[in-house]
Order: structure tokens, then sequence, then C-alpha cells
């Protein structure tokens, strides 16, 4: 059942609102900073090892169980943009829907509750990996391939991509992939005796910068 389960929460049919979201991509797209599949690759690969870690290891401390709240002030403090935050809170709301229906539980009952404004996109996922019976290593699976998937499916659409090519570009990225979400888990792991410091805290600055201008423009595709 939990092999299911982590299917059906990294699908990206499920229907948590990460369609309408580029990842950052579609402002990458915009200053010709990516433009064809090489490029594509190497943003999804920055993407990974930056935002990607710090959502997984924050899934993963998520998934043991640890204060929610704790997580989302430290989600906060990894997250300096407010357009990059609101649109974190945004998916995490619609994460929570989807999530409640599909695996009804008191955790995320709780969690409505108690941050009817919505808290941070990876806390709810892997409070819902938790509730599907899923591991933390399998919430920090789903959150570093989140975090490349997204980017990918959008610039199929923004560059007009042959979707193979981008699927095996997400191909390429298994084993890179695979070793984030296991030093995510690993830091989550020593979250009880160490506190959330010990979370990845990787930093991305340009994408901070540009999910402010982005948030700015008047007609985009994509919602961040």
């Amino acid at each position: 059942m939990s092999r299911a389960a982590l299917l059906v929460l990294a699908d990206g049919r499920f229907p948590a609102g990460g369609h309408a979201h580029s990842g950052g991509v579609e402002a990458a797209v915009a200053s010709h900073r990516v433009y064809d599949t090489a490029s594509l690759e190497a943003f999804c690969q920055g993407r990974l090892h930056t935002a990607g870690l710090t959502a997984a290891g924050l899934a993963a401390a998520a998934a043991t169980g640890y204060d929610p709240q704790m997580l989302d002030e430290a989600a906060d403090a990894r997250t300096p943009a407010p357009a990059l935050r609101q649109v974190a809170r945004r998916l995490g709301r619609q994460m929570l829907r989807a999530a409640r229906a599909t695996w009804p539980s008191p955790d995320l009952d709780q969690l409505a509750r108690d941050r009817p404004q919505g808290a941070h996109q990876p806390i709810v996922l892997g409070i819902a990996a938790r509730a599907a019976g899923l591991t933390p290593f399998d919430a920090a699976q789903c959150a570093a391939y989140e975090s490349v998937g997204g980017p990918a499916t959008a610039a199929v659409r923004l560059l007009s991509l042959d979707p193979f090519h981008a699927t095996a570009l997400l191909a390429r990225l298994a084993d890179e992939l695979d070793d984030v979400a296991r030093t995510a888990a690993d830091a989550a792991d020593r979250i009880t005796a160490e506190g959330v410091g010990v979370l990845p805290a990787a930093s991305a600055p340009l994408l901070d910068i540009t999910g402010e201008q982005h948030a700015a423009w008047n007609v985009r595709l994509f919602a961040s």
C-alpha cells in the first residue's frame, strides 16, 4: 500500500495545484537562461540541490511527526522572498485539501485548524506522507522530485520542448534525487535531538530575486 501511496502523492495529476506553477523556470526562460534541454537540465540540477534539498528536509521532518508549527517557522526562515512564501502557503492549502480527502487523518485536520492561512507546502506534504503510511525518506523523495518535475513540465509548455527529452533529463537526475532525499531524511532523523537547525537550508538567491520579479508581471502563464 505504501508504494502505491507514494505513486499517488508524487503523481503530477494529484490535485495539489503544482501544475499552475513553474518553479521559477518561466522567469528563467524569459531571461534566456533556460532555452533548450541542456540549459533546462542545468536549471533543474541547481534547483534540486538548493530549493529541492531544503523542501525535502522539511517534508521528511514533518513525516517524522515533528511539531508542524516549529517546522512552519523554519520554512519561513528558509524562504526569504515574500512572494515565494506566499506561493508556498497557497500550494500548502491546496495540497491540504487534496490530502484530507485522500488520506483522512487527525494530523491533517489539526493542521487545517492550526494554520488556516496555510502551512508551507513541504510540511503539508510530509504530514500527508505520514498519513498515507509513508516514511520520511519517501516524503523527501516526493519533495525532491517535485522540485525538478514541475519546472521540467512547465518548460515543455514554455519552450515547446520534446516531452521525451524533458523526461529523459529527469531520469538522468534520478541518482542525484535519491542522494538529496537521503541527505534530507538523515537530517530529519536527528531533528529531535538537534532541533530544526539541523535541517538543510540551501539557498538559491537568483530564484528568490526572479520569484519576486515574476510576481509583479502583468502577464504570465504560470502563477510562479
